[in-house]
């Protein structure tokens, strides 16, 4: 089943707890799993927030250890964005086959207030774990006081703040370079990067991937350029670029950017690759009928729902699992070539 979290009225949250009782959200939790360390004083205080605000916590969510609910809550972004919704596909394939139902929530925004909402509905229902799709750093950060509550999964390409729950991806930076090496072995070395929103994990990663991988080479980063992953800010990019200065290639954070260049270049009368190199990221569907077809990077999400369930199960047995990300590769295909 599929909810959206805005402001409609709702019960309060352990979010709403913490802000009365002065503290954090993962200092409730501890009382309400009678932790040893909580100091006596901080435990009354947040007892009495509780009772003021009438909290009411489902009892399936303090028996996760011991129940099984056959179910994991999954949170994604409620963007139409490629890479979220077809890891989603491959997460709920992957849980049908070990068994589980799963229960999806999509979040309004990604911010703290409705991670909190999306992960007491879920501890309301008595999951068993949740597995996050939705590599933000707000939504990374509000996952953090859930760490000691449900074992939790988050699919982003770096560790959570304190090691607070587990993480799974493909190598968003390892992509990167190989779509910037594969620049470079044709002899490009003015090579712009058109990025994704920076507060993407993923987006900053790859970014990241593009600079590691020219440093390497000795070349000096081209541009930088600030993306939103849509064909509309590539196309308008595209056309400042036909106007300002045309670098020798273009690496795009994601195909949508990519076609929108695409379609700016071909539109400013412009051959790819003849003229200008382009990259894209994720091989969606149908960036092999771009014109021309397009060279980009391809994520296994089959093998990254695989692995994000097999991680959960571990956590929920109380086991470690391999968190090595899964390496993505490349796809060349006409919208690459060796410098004019």
């Amino acid at each position: 089943m599929t909810t959206e979290y805005d402001d409609r009225p709702r019960p309060p949250a352990m979010s709403d707890v913490a802000r009365v009782a002065g503290v954090s959200h993962q200092t409730v939790s501890r009382v309400l799993n009678d932790h040893p360390s909580v100091r006596p004083a901080t435990r009354d205080r947040v007892l009495d927030a509780i009772a003021e605000l009438g909290y009411r916590r489902n009892s399936a969510a303090r028996t996760l250890v011991t129940r099984r609910s056959g179910a994991i809550g999954v949170v994604t972004t409620g963007l139409p964005y490629f890479g979220p919704a077809s890891t989603l596909i491959a997460v709920e394939a992957a849980a049908r086959d070990a068994g589980y139902f799963v229960s999806v929530a999509t979040l309004a925004r990604n911010d703290a207030t409705s991670v909190d909402h999306a992960v007491e509905h879920f501890l309301a229902q008595g999951v068993e774990g949740i597995i996050c799709i939705a590599p933000h750093s707000d939504v990374r950060d509000a996952l953090v006081p859930f760490g000691d509550v449900v074992p939790l999964v988050m699919i982003a390409s770096e560790a959570s703040p304190g090691f607070a729950f587990h993480t799974m991806s493909v190598d968003q930076e390892l992509g990167a370079r190989l779509a910037t090496r594969h620049l470079l072995e044709l002899g490009h070395r003015d090579i712009a990067h058109l990025a994704g929103p920076q507060d993407w994990i993923d987006a900053h990663a790859r970014a990241v991937g593009w600079r590691k991988e020219l440093a390497a080479a000795g070349v000096a980063p081209g541009e930088q350029i600030s993306g939103d992953w849509s064909p509309d800010r590539g196309y308008e990019v595209g056309l400042r670029l036909v106007r300002d200065g045309l670098p020798g290639a273009v690496f795009a954070a994601n195909d949508q950017l990519a076609l929108g260049l695409l379609r700016a270049f071909a539109e400013s009368g412009l051959r790819v690759p003849r003229d200008v190199s382009v990259v894209g990221f994720d091989d969606i569907t149908g960036s092999a009928h771009f014109f021309p077809p397009l060279t980009t990077v391809r994520q296994e999400f089959g093998a990254l729902g695989t692995r994000c369930m097999q991680m959960l199960l571990a956590a929920i047995n109380g086991f470690d699992s391999d968190p090595t990300p899964i390496p993505p590769s490349l796809v060349v295909r006409f919208s690459t070539g060796p410098p004019a």
